[in-house]
């Protein structure tokens, strides 16, 4: 596909990397980059060559929020639907079956903090900062608060989402919105390390994994084990948990089937 404010790339080692496409622009969103950047994302869930999403975006920033040259004279109606457009690859990263990894430098504020946190998981430089910050100019970024919520809880969400400061990558990882830091210089190569290994892994179960973990994430204690239990159970009578324990005594890498 062909798009004007994102770009794409399936790699070899089963790898899709989408890219926010508007440097020049701190990676802002404007309304045809969200639509283009909701359709990729569920392509690539749809394709099977591909078993993992590499999130990045071009340029010094991951991505500064909303492009608010869009924001001017819109009814409350066309605002619902503006907005509702701007959160939706938020929804979408959460209901794939595939993994998607935010690659972050520089900066991710308000929709682009969302993004790092709707993330299942997420890398970032050691000088990226990430904010929930349109308080600052009479907004909130009360949908980017509801993944940033999930990852780092109501205290901290309320903090960022009322005060709109920026922190530090360190920050980011002591509070959980982020997995690792690295050296800027190593983000591109300590990211591919970190997202083929994980391609490695059996799509079924890492899929399985996912949509189990999500689901059990909003439900009771016990019956959260019960899902959790079922979903297993579903996972041990497929062709994949056979080749993947045959491989393992075998001491050979597994052939993933899918089934």
């Amino acid at each position: 596909m062909n798009y004007q404010y994102i770009s794409t790339r399936v790699r070899d080692d089963h790898i899709c990397e989408i890219t926010l496409n508007r440097p020049d622009n701190m990676n802002t969103f404007n309304t045809p980059m969200s639509q283009e950047l909701d359709e990729a994302l569920r392509l690539a869930d749809k394709d099977d060559a591909i078993r993992v999403i590499l999130l990045k975006g071009a340029g010094k920033t991951f991505c500064a929020g909303i492009d608010v040259s869009e924001f001017p004279g819109k009814t409350a109606m066309e605002y619902n639907e503006w907005i509702g457009m701007m959160g939706r690859p938020m929804v979408t990263m959460h209901d794939m079956r595939k993994p998607v990894i935010a690659q972050v430098q520089g900066i991710a504020a308000a929709i682009g903090a969302g993004l790092v946190a709707a993330a299942d998981l997420a890398i970032a430089s050691e000088k990226a900062r990430f904010g929930l910050t349109a308080i600052n100019v009479g907004l909130n970024c009360i949908g980017p608060a509801v993944p940033v919520s999930r990852s780092v809880g109501r205290k901290k969400t309320l903090e960022l989402l009322l005060f709109g400061d920026l922190i530090d990558a360190a920050e980011a990882h002591r509070i959980g919105l982020v997995n690792r830091i690295v050296k800027n210089e190593e983000l591109d190569s300590e990211t591919n390390a970190w997202a083929a290994r994980l391609a490695q892994k059996s799509p079924l179960a890492v899929e399985t994994a996912k949509k189990a973990f999500y689901t059990a994430a909003d439900m009771e204690y016990h019956k959260a084990f019960e899902h959790m239990t079922s979903a297993l159970s579903r996972l041990c009578t497929t062709e994949d948990v056979s080749e993947g324990i045959n491989a393992f005594f075998k001491k050979k890498d597994p052939e993933w089937k899918r089934r």
